[in-house]
């Protein structure tokens, strides 16, 4: 008898198998008990007929209830009728442990209740099918960075100061001083790249921006990159290949979940390079074209990129935003300093960005100047002032969100199923 994975049933058929995992649905006919079964890597029926199972096993067959922790040991076989392809004829069945009444059921039910129970909930196939997902976009992207020369060097969690200079911090005491919790790495890579030409982390960051909307989360995971002697054309050559790679790859690895989500991978098939490039100024014109105003200077918001990125069939980057709408370390133009070179790349469909880029001030006097303008404290940023000091040259980076990327890909409504137990503005349990 062998003791193997759902996953690897179609390479068993006709052995005996034992089979550990959870009763996630049941069904009775009297003397024949059908068990859909799940251990984590698939799902299976499974057929306990009293005839065929000793009396032990058909007592705790009759007795189950859903989400009871099983044993089965039994023989696989091709089955048309079987939702899953393949049926368990089953030979024994042990109890681990039986649930009890178990809180979520066929019924609808509202999301607070959900997310009360979201760790109940992350067992439902759909959510199952949603964290595969995630899974996958993690490894693809992973996988891109290494095979485009990235170094994966993490970045701290805890700093004594912000990236951006603003007051959506958290703080926390750290001995006899005060620290944050990191909203991005990007300055520490920053000085990797340095070191070992480009780089990525990849980790949590934290907001504390007071937003509640479908987009946002307290806690995300994010993928900053940086590379030396990269400018902003080379670094949106770089995000537009890594998000055309990893879509294309997500579709084939992931067929079956995305069938499960529903998602309609029509959109997603339109991934494909290159992405319009559209300046600041004309991505305004075209918002006021349509009916949405906006004035020139300032920022987009959820409403305003929702409706450009609906204006394509894939996603778009939109360029050289104001100079007074970036941090400190965004690199004028030349012969435009009120604009920076910068991109924000605007997912379609609706789904807003999901990756934020630029070029990096690499003149140490310049960098000063606009330190000033945003009164920093100096004290705070002096090691960041020496990787101009020494061997500065031209670098640009991004980073990006991976919850909204999932989100996207996945077609979710909300960013909160996107990530395992999502941190928000109202929540922070389970």
């Amino acid at each position: 008898m062998k003791k193997i994975s759902v996953s690897d049933i179609a390479q068993h058929l006709g052995q005996e198998v034992e089979l550990k995992g959870w009763a996630f649905n049941l069904r009775s006919s009297g003397s024949i008990v059908f068990l859909q079964f799940r251990d984590g890597t698939g799902r299976i029926q499974g057929v306990v007929s009293k005839k065929e199972v000793d009396a032990p096993s058909w007592e705790q067959a009759a007795d189950l209830t859903i989400e009871s922790s099983v044993v089965l040991v039994g023989t696989p076989k091709e089955e048309a009728r079987s939702p899953f392809g393949y049926e368990l004829d089953v030979k024994t069945l042990t109890v681990v442990q039986k649930a009890e009444e178990f809180p979520i059921g066929k019924k609808e039910h509202g999301i607070e209740f959900l997310m009360d129970h979201r760790h109940l909930w992350i067992r439902s196939p759909r959510q199952v099918a949603i964290l595969r997902v995630r899974d996958e976009v993690v490894w693809q992207l992973r996988k891109f960075m290494k095979e485009e020369g990235f170094v994966l060097t993490d970045s701290p969690i805890l700093t004594p100061t912000s990236c951006e200079g603003t007051t959506t911090l958290f703080e926390t005491e750290y001995f006899d001083t005060k620290a944050y919790l990191a909203q991005s790495g990007q300055l520490y890579i920053e000085a990797t790249a340095s070191a070992l030409g480009k780089v990525y982390d990849f980790g949590p960051t934290f907001r504390a921006e007071k937003s509640k909307t479908r987009r946002h989360l307290t806690e995300f995971w994010m993928l900053d990159a940086e590379a030396a002697y990269v400018e902003n054309d080379g670094n949106m050559d770089i995000q537009e290949k890594m998000i055309a790679t990893v879509v294309q790859n997500v579709l084939t690895e992931c067929a079956d979940e995305l069938a499960v989500i529903e998602r309609d991978v029509k959109p997603l098939l339109q991934v494909q390079s290159p992405f319009p490039r559209i300046r600041y100024d004309e991505a305004v014109e075209k918002l006021n074209a349509a009916g949405t105003k906006m004035e020139l200077g300032s920022d987009f918001g959820g409403d305003e990129e929702t409706v450009l990125s609906k204006m394509y069939d894939r996603p778009v980057f939109i360029t050289h935003y104001p100079k007074s709408v970036k941090g400190f370390y965004f690199q004028p133009e030349e012969g435009n300093p009120e604009r920076v070179l910068n991109s924000d790349l605007i997912a379609p469909e609706g789904y807003g960005e999901m990756i934020g880029g630029s070029q990096r001030i690499h003149d140490l006097k310049l960098l000063e100047k606009r330190m000033k303008e945003f009164k920093l404290p100096r004290k705070d940023f002096e090691w960041y002032l020496d990787l101009r000091r020494y061997g500065s040259v031209p670098h640009s980076g991004f980073g990006l969100g991976l919850e909204r990327l999932v989100t996207w890909i996945c077609g979710l409504e909300h960013v909160r199923e996107a990530i395992p137990f999502p941190r928000l503005i109202n929540r922070i349990r389970p």
